[in-house]
């Protein structure tokens, strides 16, 4: 029995192909025996050029029409490699009787899988029986292979979505009723009509006690399959917006870390830093020395595990480079005189999280926490990675050069050896931006193109470059660049070794988060001075 669906093309195409020479041999045989067949072995005749040329023609005809079956075949096979490649339904499934190729669950355990997940919601169950029958399926969950819970989420997705023609009605019904005294209650009707089943079925996975892991857990093994099967966007969808709601700061406690902190909390601290790692015990100890802070985001339902780290530098001023703050050897800055705080690593630690947004609380809960410690604290700045721009360049340094007039296009070519300067001169040139001088028109451009991406490059109306989606988004600006800021191989291969300060002026954040969403990146002066527009 043929069960996967490689073998079943295979043995179609095979039995397809070579119905073809068969059916060209029996054409042979009979040919052999037809009249124009012995007109060819007779001899010449006076106007042979005559019988040479119906002989052609015969040739001819007979190539034409085997080229028309090879097309019809193969025509033939692309149809059924085309029908089998489309994965069936749900729906389809969960009508049929037998497995299909690569399908993981027969129809029957199908069957019985929906029976579970509707258990789950069913009307008169209550929200405690609710969330038992829940946990039952995350046991299943926990022992499936991977296919299988892929046929989970494709149930979630396809039988648990939104009513169409009720969603229909309701949107018709406000219609009607705008400006007219049914108006709320028509508002209240489509509301309810564009909540899903799946998302009452999500929210009662939240309720047994290790329901919230499970939910994270299950988002961070979906993501990595999305592009692949677009199936899957609705779950992802429900399960980001439900995130966004339950992991708001405001339900978020804020802990501070320190060296007698749990044993268990500080190697999760070591695990989880995902901007600059953690070396050694010493690496660990100098950041979480007196003139450091280190704080981590819990939820309630979560109390162990944390889900941000941030960690911050007491300083006298913005730092212009990372080399100085993860140096173990250097002795603890004066936290009497500090005036400046610098966020120099936000970690997030949880995968199933990746794009839910904390809001712009979570640095002012920081601040807030940082300046009853230390009334003297003035600025709020970070030193971040630039990890887009290396990527961004290596597309976009032909552009950079076109805007460039010709003094300047001319000193860039001598500064690469190569007049006029192409993309890929720019970019050999840019490999070795650690050895070039503070007049290099080299290091000038590299410092212009950084600014541009970051203080212009946006994408639906959103910074492309991660770090800085994360703080413009919550209410920083660009402030400054800092040539050489992380020297280190990482730095190097994300950004030439460049770092950018984003400045958090706590009484512009609303202002500057107002500026991005009208698509207007703010930035400093010497950051707009850069971008030479």
């Amino acid at each position: 029995m043929i069960t996967t669906t490689p073998e079943w093309i295979s043995r179609s195409v095979s039995r397809l192909r070579s119905a073809a020479p068969a059916a060209d041999k029996a054409s042979d045989k009979t040919a052999d025996n037809t009249p124009g067949k012995s007109a060819e072995k007779m001899p010449d005749k006076p106007g042979g050029k005559t019988t040479d040329k119906a002989a052609d023609k015969t040739d001819k005809t007979d190539k034409t029409d085997n080229t028309t079956k090879l097309a019809g075949l193969d025509k033939t096979v692309t149809d059924v490699v085309a029908k089998v490649a489309v994965p069936r339904s749900t729906h389809e499934r969960l009508q049929a009787t037998l497995r299909r190729g690569q399908e993981s669950l027969s129809p029957r355990a199908l069957r019985r899988l929906l029976v579970d997940l509707q258990e789950v919601v069913a009307p008169q169950v209550s929200e405690l029986e609710g969330g038992r029958r829940a946990q039952a399926v995350a046991q299943w969950y926990a022992k499936a292979e991977p296919e299988e819970r892929r046929d989970m989420w494709l149930l979630m997705c396809e039988q648990f979505a939104p009513d169409a023609t009720r969603f229909k009605s309701a949107r018709q019904r406000y219609e009607a009723a705008a400006g007219t005294a049914e108006e709320g209650q028509a508002e209240i009707s489509l509301r309810r009509a564009l909540v899903s089943p799946r998302t009452r079925l999500l929210q009662r996975f939240s309720v047994f006690p290790e329901g919230m892991r499970f939910l994270l857990d299950l988002r961070a093994e979906l993501l990595p399959l999305l592009k692949a099967d677009k199936r899957l966007l609705a779950l992802d969808a429900e399960l980001e917006h439900l995130f966004s709601t339950w992991f708001d700061v405001a339900f978020l406690e804020l802990r501070r870390l320190s060296w007698d902190s749990p044993a268990s909390l500080i190697e999760k601290l070591i695990k989880y830093e995902a901007v600059h790692d953690i070396r050694s015990w010493a690496d660990l100890k100098n950041r979480l020395d007196s003139d450091r802070r280190c704080y981590g985001f819990f939820h309630p339902r979560l109390p162990n595990e944390p889900l941000i780290f941030v960690e911050v530098a007491l300083l006298d001023k913005i730092s212009s480079s990372i080399t100085p703050l993860l140096d173990e050897a250097a002795a603890p800055s004066d936290i009497a005189r500090a005036s400046t705080a610098i966020f120099y690593s936000i970690s997030n630690t949880q995968t199933g999280l990746r794009g839910v947004s904390f809001g712009d609380s979570l640095i002012k809960h920081v601040v807030e926490t940082l300046t009853a410690e230390f009334p003297r604290l003035r600025t709020f700045a970070t030193l971040s990675p630039i990890p887009g721009f290396r990527s961004w360049l290596s597309k976009h340094a032909g552009a950079m050069l076109e805007r460039l007039d010709d003094k300047r296009r001319s000193e860039l070519g001598r500064a690469v050896g190569f007049e006029p300067p192409q993309a890929t001169h720019l970019l050999a040139a840019c490999d070795k931006a650690l050895e070039l001088d503070a007049k290099s028109p080299v290091r000038q451009m590299l410092l212009e193109c950084a600014a541009t991406y970051l203080g212009r490059e946006l994408q639906e109306g959103k910074p492309v470059d991660p770090v800085a989606r994360f703080h413009l988004g919550n209410g920083a600006r660009v402030e400054r660049l800092n040539w050489a800021g992380d020297p280190s191989n990482k730095g190097q291969k994300q950004s030439y070794g460049l770092m950018v300060n984003y400045l958090y002026d706590i009484k512009r954040i609303d202002k500057h988060r107002s500026l991005l969403a009208q698509g207007k990146v703010p930035v400093s002066g010497d950051i707009d001075s850069l971008c030479r527009d």
